[in-house]
């Protein structure tokens, strides 16, 4: 006998990924071969390589999640539904260190490996993670000539109406982030992006290896085997970045976490953020990440707001402000601007161009994933609000933060 596990509602191996949210799969039976009557009982449990992620099951939207699961499963090719979600805790440090397997009884029927892939603090990734996203960014950026420069037409001057000032500015950059993580999953899809956590010291992140050493006049300096030293944009080798703090420490003046995530039980207070810490955290530095119209150009741009769209999440876990039907999950005021309104789909995702919005749209239609479908190629602003997808399993993002959890 043999079956067929499929994740996230997929034989692609491409869809063999999953998050603390729980992931839709199926198991069908391929060959009955052996089977005495219309169905059969298959246990599912999984293994995992020592320092390797770790699953849990349910068979239903709802209910509790266990270690094992048993189905009853037709013999003549009809899939039955279960789910799998990521052991809080206990994410993978690399791609198929998880193996799912079916039993009949103590043989072994069907097996599937995948990867529990969540964002992670930056500051304690493997060598090996560290390596991998490094790879994955130079790559992506590809001396100046690889797709990382319409990351980089994105944020500018122009734009900034579209996704700062305005209460999109959290649901714009989240689109923007999961934009290019989705682009580095093209690449290398056990890369996810890490965060830069600015209220605590990070010396592992300012190192030759990972994000660069500022020398006395603010010229990174990387090591000779950190593909980053090939860094380009706007036809400008290299990164300049000038901290005015300790990078063994952390940058002082800004909101703590805690602090920030007291800023209110209103969205439309919570997004003060915007000043404190995020504009503070850009602030700490001279340099390409200090304005809004050169800051993309910095690779760890996108680690600093990957910590910016974690805080939302906290914040968005912590008061249950998941959805957009809710007043308290976003600052629905009757004049925001287009862009920043829920229904609104946002630039430069929906292509539009003039008027309002920016003259051009670089990179087109959000990069699709093969685990979810959500947000769609034309994101709203509401759609960036579910991303777990707690109110709408439909709303699912494919992606969550190591210290956030699903439940």
């Amino acid at each position: 006998m043999n079956v067929q596990l499929q994740i996230n509602n997929s034989t692609s191996s491409g869809a063999r990924f999953v998050s603390w949210a729980p992931s839709p799969c199926r198991i069908r039976v391929t060959n009955p071969s052996g089977a005495t009557g219309l169905t059969v009982s298959i246990k599912i449990t999984a293994k995992t390589v020592a320092g390797g992620g770790a699953v849990v099951f349910r068979q239903g939207t709802t209910g509790a999640f266990s270690n094992s699961l048993t189905l009853t499963v037709p013999i003549f090719g009809i899939s039955v539904p279960f789910f799998i979600a990521g052991k809080f805790g206990s994410p993978s440090v690399n791609n198929q260190d998880v193996t799912i397997e079916a039993h009949r009884g103590t043989t072994l029927v069907g097996s599937v490996r995948i990867m529990v892939r969540v964002r992670k603090n930056a500051n304690t990734l493997t060598p090996g993670e560290r390596s991998r996203f490094v790879s994955a960014m130079a790559q992506l950026n590809n001396q100046g000539a690889g797709p990382f420069a319409d990351f980089r037409d994105m944020h500018t001057n122009v734009s900034a109406p579209q996704a700062h000032g305005p209460p999109a500015f959290l649901p714009w950059h989240r689109a923007y982030l999961l934009d290019l993580e989705r682009e580095l999953q093209a690449i290398d899809p056990s890369v996810s992006l890490p965060y830069w956590r600015f209220d605590q010291p990070a010396p592992n992140i300012f190192t030759l290896d990972y994000l660069g050493v500022s020398n006395s006049i603010g010229t990174v300096q990387f090591s000779p085997t950190n593909p980053l030293q090939f860094w380009k944009t706007d036809n400008i080798l290299g990164i300049t970045r000038r901290p005015f703090f300790n990078t063994a420490a952390a940058p002082p003046g800004l909101r703590t976490e805690a602090q920030t995530l007291a800023l209110g039980n209103l969205y439309q207070s919570f997004r003060s953020l915007e000043g404190n810490p995020h504009g503070s955290a850009h602030g700490s530095f001279g340099g390409l990440i200090s304005s809004i119209n050169t800051a993309a150009r910095d690779p760890l741009f996108f680690l600093l707001h990957c910590n910016v769209d974690r805080l939302w999440a906290k914040w968005q876990r912590q008061l249950g402000r998941f959805d957009p039907a809710q007043a308290a999950s976003y600052d629905s005021n009757p004049g925001n601007p287009i862009g920043h309104n829920l229904p609104d789909t946002m630039w430069p995702w929906n292509g539009i161009t003039g008027g309002t919005r920016p003259p051009t749209a670089p990179g087109g239609a959000m990069a699709a994933s093969l685990c979810v479908s959500a947000p769609g190629p034309q994101p709203r602003v509401r759609d960036a609000l579910d991303y777990q997808g707690f109110v709408n399993s439909l709303s699912r993002m494919g992606f969550d933060y190591d210290d956030v959890r699903f439940v």
